[in-house]
């Protein structure tokens, strides 16, 4: 199970078909989960906080988000969602590719934004809080985008997009014009080992391999990841495998040993052990609970 496949388990509240790439997921944490690992992927993301607070974090940068709350994330930009205290939250994810957007050669639309928002020449804000100025106009089209996906009724992908197109004025609105990327230097080379993470967790990883996939040395690569991730890299692929676990016990019936092999650990004791340390459950009693 890769991150996308993670994702797509929650709740669906729509989903695009054929060429109208665009869905909505309803989330809970810590029902659903406590924490979306670091991923991202080639859609846009937009997560609507509707109750309740949580952390987000988009390249690094974290945010602790509340009730109505936005956070927009753009193709390719690093993201993870997770529970933030003791608190719960329930949110609205919206993801779509910016490429439904687009139209013919020549349209000013696709060449000024969407083409270079695509190739990720420019970035807006990821942050419009509750109280911000730009906030109503956005949350207005998301709430409208809502209202139109509770029945479906004929046209309503036109309804969807044009939504979409003024939530995309009031992020062109609120910065001027479409700030240039960041240079984030670790971003790529994190980018990458997480990548390999989430396809690679069930393969046996050391902390070597890891370093020679970034171009690090092994004790150069163990600073840089605790630096840019606040955790230790053996902590990580551990939260990331446990994380991948959990998804396992609720949605399939094999057995405990056979999700420890399939999840990278060639230790059920050990994997028992660090699986109730982070849940405080051993994995059959979360799978009873869930």
């Amino acid at each position: 199970m890769n991150i996308s496949e993670y994702e797509n388990s929650q709740e669906t509240k729509f989903h695009g078909q054929g060429n109208f790439l665009f869905n909505i997921y309803l989330c809970s944490i810590p029902l659903d989960f406590t924490l979306v690992p670091a991923h991202w992927h080639n859609e846009m993301e937009i997560i609507y906080v509707k109750k309740g607070t949580g952390m987000v974090t988009v390249d690094l940068t974290p945010y602790k988000v509340s009730q109505r709350d936005i956070i927009v994330v753009l193709p390719g930009q690093l993201h993870t969602i997770q529970q933030f205290s003791s608190c719960s939250m329930e949110y609205e994810n919206i993801i779509f590719q910016p490429s439904m957007m687009m139209a013919a050669k020549g349209d000013p639309c696709t060449e000024e934004f969407f083409q270079p928002l695509i190739q990720g020449k420019i970035i807006f804000a990821s942050y419009y809080p509750s109280g911000s100025a730009q906030h109503p106009a956005l949350s207005g089209c998301l709430d409208a985008i809502d209202e139109v996906c509770k029945s479906f009724s004929s046209g309503y992908q036109l309804a969807v997009k044009g939504h979409l197109f003024s939530f995309f004025y009031g992020l062109v609105t609120s910065t001027g014009t479409p700030l240039p990327p960041q240079n984030h230097k670790s971003l790529g080379r994190l980018k990458e080992i997480i990548k390999y993470v989430e396809t690679n967790y069930q393969e046996k990883i050391t902390i070597e391999h890891a370093a020679r996939i970034c171009g690090f040395s092994k004790s150069h690569f163990m600073k840089f990841f605790k630096t840019t991730m606040n955790v230790p890299f053996i902590d990580y692929l551990n939260e990331y495998r446990l994380i991948m676990a959990a998804r396992l016990l609720t949605l399939s019936e094999e057995t405990v040993s056979s999700i420890a092999a399939e999840t990278g650990f060639d230790n059920v004791s050990y994997f028992n052990r660090l699986f109730k340390q982070k849940y405080q459950c051993t994995p059959l009693q979360f799978r009873n609970r869930n």
